[in-house]
C-alpha cells in the first residue's frame, strides 16, 4: 500500500540523489580549478592558498551528512574523498609557500640596511611574516567554525613553527647592527610587536583579544634591560661615587662628574633622538624607564651635591629639562 510517509520519503530521496549529483559536477569544476592554480602559486600568494583552503575543508564538512540514498551516499562518499585529497594538496602548497618565504627572509639584504634608516623599528619583513601568520590562524579558526570535525593539526603546527622561525631569525639579523643599543632596541621593539599580536595572545580561539595596557613579556623586558644598559649605564656612572678629602678638591671631582654626565647625556640623546619605536604604549614605557635611571640618579647626586645645582641651573641642565628632552626620545 502506497502511503503518503512513503511517497514523501521516495521524493526525499530523489532529491536527496540530485543534490549529490549537482554537488558532484559543481565541486568537480572546483577540484579542477584548484588543481590548475596550485603550481602557478608562489611566496606572495599565501593568502589565495588560504581562502581555497577554507573553501575546500568547508566543501567537505557539508557533504559528511548519512543520506537515505545508497547511490547519493556513494556519490558523496566520493566527493569527501576527492575534497580529502584536495585538502592534503593545499596542505602542502601551504607550507611549501611558508617555507618560500622563510627562505627569501633569511637571504633578504634589506636587514642590515635598513637597521640605520628605519631606527630599529619593527622591520618590514617581521611585519610581512606576521601577516602570514595572521593569516593562517584566521585560516585555521575559520575552518574550526565551519568544519569542526576536520584534523587543522598540520596548519595549527605550521603556524607554531613559523613564529618560531621568526623568534629565532630576529636575534640572527640584530647581529648586523653594529651599534648595540639599536641593535636591543630592534629586538625590543619588533619582539614586542610579536608577543601583541592576537596569535600570540589567543591562539586559535576565534576571539579577538585586543590588549589593553602594556604587557611584557620576559624576553621584552630583558631587550628593554640590555638596551637601558648599553645605551644609559654609562652616563650614569659618569657621575662620580667618590668623595676626596678638602672642600676644593670634592668641588673640582663633582664639577668635572657634572660635565661629563652632561656630556654623555647629549651625546646617547642625540644619537638616539630620531631613533624609533611605532608603539605609544611601549614608547612611553621605554622613556619612563630611562627616566627613572637615569634622572632619579641625577637627582639623587645634585641632592647630596647642593652646590652644584647652580652649575647645573646655569648649563640648562637640570632634571625638569633632561627629563622634558627624553620624553622626546625615538619618535622617528
Amino acid at each position: 500500500m502506497i502511503t503518503i510517509s512513503s511517497i514523501v520519503e521516495a521524493l526525499d530521496k530523489v532529491q536527496t540523489l540530485l543534490l549529490a549529483r549537482f554537488g558532484k559536477a559543481s565541486i568537480s569544476e572546483m577540484l579542477v580549478f584548484v588543481d590548475a592554480v596550485i603550481p602557478l602559486l608562489k611566496a606572495g600568494k599565501l593568502r589565495a592558498v588560504l581562502d581555497m583552503y577554507i573553501c575546500v575543508c568547508t566543501a567537505s564538512y557539508m557533504f559528511t551528512l548519512d543520506v537515505f540514498s545508497l547511490e547519493a551516499q556513494i556519490i558523496f562518499d566520493e566527493i569527501r574523498r576527492s575534497l580529502g585529497t584536495e585538502r592534503n594538496k593545499l596542505c602542502d602548497a601551504i607550507s611549501t609557500t611558508v617555507e618560500e618565504v622563510r627562505a627569501l627572509m633569511e637571504d633578504d639584504d634589506s636587514w642590515a640596511i635598513e637597521f640605520p634608516q628605519g631606527g630599529a623599528g619593527v622591520h618590514r619583513n617581521t611585519r610581512l611574516m606576521v601577516g602570514y601568520i595572521v593569516s593562517m590562524t584566521d585560516a585555521l579558526v575559520s575552518t574550526r567554525k565551519s568544519a569542526p570535525s576536520h584534523n587543522t593539526g598540520n596548519l595549527h603546527g605550521l603556524i607554531d613553527d613559523t613564529i618560531k622561525h621568526l623568534k629565532d631569525l630576529l636575534p640572527r639579523k640584530s647581529e648586523l647592527c653594529l651599534d648595540a643599543g639599536m641593535r636591543y632596541l630592534f629586538l625590543l621593539n619588533n619582539s614586542y610587536f610579536i608577543a601583541t599580536r592576537d596569535f600570540i595572545r589567543g591562539p586559535y580561539c576565534g576571539d579577538s583579544q585586543h590588549h589593553q595596557g602594556l604587557e611584557l613579556t620576559l624576553e621584552c623586558k630583558d631587550h628593554m634591560d640590555s638596551y637601558l644598559d648599553v645605551s644609559w649605564a654609562h652616563v650614569i656612572s659618569s657621575i662620580s661615587k667618590s668623595n676626596p678629602p678638602g672642600p676644593l678638591r670634592r668641588w673640582m671631582t663633582n664639577t668635572s662628574s657634572l660635565a661629563k654626565f652632561e656630556s654623555a647625556f647629549h651625546q646617547t640623546y642625540q644619537a638616539q633622538k630620531l631613533w624609533k619605536v611605532p608603539d605609544p604604549q611601549l614608547k612611553d614605557a621605554l622613556r619612563r624607564a630611562i627616566i627613572e635611571r637615569v634622572i632619579s640618579s641625577y637627582n639623587d647626586y645634585l641632592k647630596k651635591h647642593p652646590e652644584l645645582a647652580e652649575h647645573a641651573r646655569r648649563g640648562n641642565s637640570t632634571p625638569a629639562v633632561l627629563e622634558e628632552m627624553l620624553g622626546q626620545l625615538f619618535e622617528g
